[in-house]
């Protein structure tokens, strides 16, 4: 048998976990909508780059190797398909998909060569593998190689699951929001 006290401490002490969990999850909702309204802060919830709030600061030069940037993806069917696929996210960019946070690796008149790992004017770019299936079992189609075309780069993460221009190959710098920085964030 139950005391009613017991009971009255259980339903306090539930209302007080529940009063607990609203108010983080409406500080978590107000950081996202601020960082919304500013603009020039996205929440990065893919594993890709460490997970939270970064700055996108402008660029107010031509793209070099080794910038971090977020860019928007081309508003292609290949991108739609990875967007059905799960490997890319809904959003604000052309075709409704996401800004991806990735690394220069190559930029126009440099030659990239797809083989398991990918190298830049002959140079190992580091962890490059090239994945045959997805983490599903699919087949991924990887990007054939070539030179860069002017005004497009190739994009590049270290992590193993990124879909990223092995994949999908050089993409417009016309699509580059501006270098990606750090705001606070978790890296697993």
């Amino acid at each position: 048998m139950t005391r009613p006290g017991r009971t009255r401490e259980r339903a306090m002490a539930q209302r007080k976990q529940a009063a607990v969990t609203s108010s983080v999850s409406a500080a978590a909702i107000a950081v996202i909508g601020l960082a919304g309204l500013l603009g020039s802060y996205r929440i990065n919830l893919t594993p890709s780059e460490p997970l939270g709030l970064w700055q996108i600061v402008p660029l107010d030069r031509s793209p070099g190797v080794d910038d971090l940037v977020f860019i928007c993806p081309p508003d292609t069917a290949a991108m739609h398909e990875a967007r059905a696929r799960g490997y890319l996210r809904s959003g604000l960019c052309p075709g409704h998909l996401a800004p991806l946070i990735k690394s220069v690796v190559a930029v126009a008149g440099q030659r990239v060569e797809i083989a398991n790992e990918v190298t830049v004017d002959g140079r190992l770019v580091r962890a490059s593998t090239v994945a045959e299936k997805d983490g599903e079992g699919r087949p991924l189609t990887r990007f054939s190689g070539g030179v860069v075309p002017g005004g497009e780069v190739f994009l590049h993460s270290a992590f193993a699951g990124s879909f990223d221009s092995r994949y999908f190959g050089p993409v417009p710098t016309s699509g580059i929001l501006g270098l990606a920085r750090e705001v606070l964030t978790y890296a697993p």
